[in-house]
């Protein structure tokens, strides 16, 4: 039975999961920080869930079709954010509900980086460590890391890949193996790692830090190993190169492989949706600069610049760190920065959004169709870079952002409907939906004062936002279930 072969992949990939619960279980061996034994079990449960799973079906090996590879990201990442949260409940040190552990792990995988958690200062390092190596996991994909190193998987490779990979073009392979492709993204994605890493360190960072933010700022998370975020360093080269990774980081990762494997560094250049997102970036930086100069908000021209930039590159890749509490910032700029999440980043980096990609498509669909009015009998066609993009690409795109803003609606509703006011329900509903983190009002310091009701929605919301609606609602549809 297919479903038979669902349950045996399900079984693999929990057992790779819970490989990672082992350097936690080191960290908290050699620190005696009180972590071992939420790690310790959280990594038995873990390994026999997928074990048990795993063995009594290791001989049912049959091909993925299309829909297999929906129903199995969605389950996965659901189930694992369910494991996921188990060490934090466990843990004495963090004494937090099922519903707060389970707000946090989602937050985690997803990169959202909204946090119910308090005291980070605190906390033991382990339990630090594990929040920062959940985003890390999270930024690229488990499953896609999953069809890189387990050959097992076979030809549904590729529909897990589809399933799972963010932007509109999921049939774009580096290589001619789909395995070769997902390695080739892992290699690049462990690479910026270390390199920030050591950036960080040679920046003031312990090496505990740095390698923590490291996985954070290059899997665009925004979970940090104290409150006050990036702004605990007060380290001007700190925010220098927390900007440099979020916008690395933020641009499609297949075209950082293009350049690393031997081309021309202008293939950036010649690409649209690059050159769209850095100039929206500079266009929301230039208005934030003089806003904030004519306000008068900091003393100098150089925190003026520091402060302006780092917050927009932060906001406008969905990366979610912060140095100042920008929610206090005059005018329409608290807004604006949040609204800018909407957008996000690049289609196939780890940033959130609806992707520029989207966006440029939409802008360039909305003048054919004005072209169209003007010349009824003319054809016009609507082309990326010099390339045409076929209609149901451009279908694809108008479906994605009318299930957005109707699913932003019913969720900021429905939020709403558990007492929070208008500003927080909007907010939160928009930093989950982007896998932002922060928002405004009730939720700009952390998430922890809102009702249960409204973080079960938003920890469905942040899957959602992960998962780009479709791949988690197309579940909902009676086409599917049907053999």
């Amino acid at each position: 039975m297919q479903s038979l072969g669902i349950l045996r992949i399900l079984g693999v990939l929990l057992v790779m999961f819970s490989t990672t619960l082992l350097p936690p279980v080191v960290i908290a061996l050699i620190g005696n920080d009180g972590g071992l034994r939420p790690f310790l079990l959280a990594y038995i449960a873990t390994l026999l869930a997928g074990g048990a799973l795993w063995l009594p079906l290791r001989r049912q090996q049959r091909e993925l079709r299309v829909r297999d590879g929906f129903l199995i990201v969605v389950l996965f990442w659901t189930v694992l954010a369910i494991f996921g949260a188990f060490p934090l409940l466990l843990s004495a040190d963090l004494d937090i509900s099922m519903t707060d552990a389970l707000f946090e792990s989602m937050s985690g995988l997803t990169t959202t980086g909204a946090t119910v958690l308090t005291g980070l200062d605190t906390l033991p390092p382990s339990i630090l460590y594990y929040r920062q190596q959940l985003q890390w996991l999270g930024g690229m994909g488990i499953i896609v890391l999953a069809v890189a190193v387990m050959p097992m998987l076979g030809v549904g490779g590729m529909q897990l890949y589809r399933a799972e990979t963010p932007g509109p073009m999921k049939d774009a392979k580096l290589t001619p193996r789909i395995t070769e492709t997902a390695k080739a993204l892992w290699y690049i994605y462990l690479g910026l790692t270390v390199s920030c890493a050591v950036a960080y360190w040679a920046a003031g960072m312990s090496f505990f830090d740095a390698v923590a933010h490291a996985f954070s700022t290059v899997a665009i998370g925004g979970f940090s190993t104290h409150d006050s975020s990036l702004g605990f360093f007060d380290s001007p080269a700190v925010a220098i190169i927390a900007i440099c990774f979020m916008l690395i980081s933020a641009v499609n990762f297949a075209l950082h492989f293009t350049v690393v494997r031997g081309r021309s560094p202008k293939a950036y250049l010649r690409d649209p949706e690059v050159c769209a997102f850095v100039g929206f970036v500079s266009v929301v930086i230039l208005v934030t600069l003089t806003t904030l100069f004519l306000w008068g908000v900091y003393a100098g021209t150089g925190e003026t610049l520091i402060q302006g930039i780092f917050q927009v590159v932060s906001m406008g890749t969905t990366t979610g760190f912060t140095t100042t509490g920008f929610h206090w910032w005059p005018s329409f700029l608290p807004v604006m920065l949040i609204i800018m999440s909407a957008v996000g980043g690049c289609a196939g980096s780890t940033a959130g959004g609806m992707k520029v990609i989207r966006l440029v498509l939409l802008y360039k669909q909305g003048r054919r169709e004005i072209n169209q009015l003007i010349h009824p009998n003319a054809i016009f066609t609507v082309k990326l870079g010099n390339k045409p993009v076929p209609d149901h690409v451009i279908n694809a795109v108008w479906g994605f952002f009318a299930l957005y803003i109707l699913s932003y609606v019913g969720l900021s509703i429905a939020m709403s409907a558990t007492g929070a006011d208008l500003v927080t329900a909007f907010s939160a509903v928009t930093a989950c939906l982007n896998n932002l983190g922060p928002g405004l009002g009730a939720v700009a310091q952390n998430y922890a004062g809102l009702e249960p009701q409204a973080k079960w929605i938003l920890t469905a919301t942040m899957l959602l936002g992960r998962l780009e609606i479709f791949t988690l609602l197309v579940l909902f549809s009676p086409a599917f279930w049907r053999s």
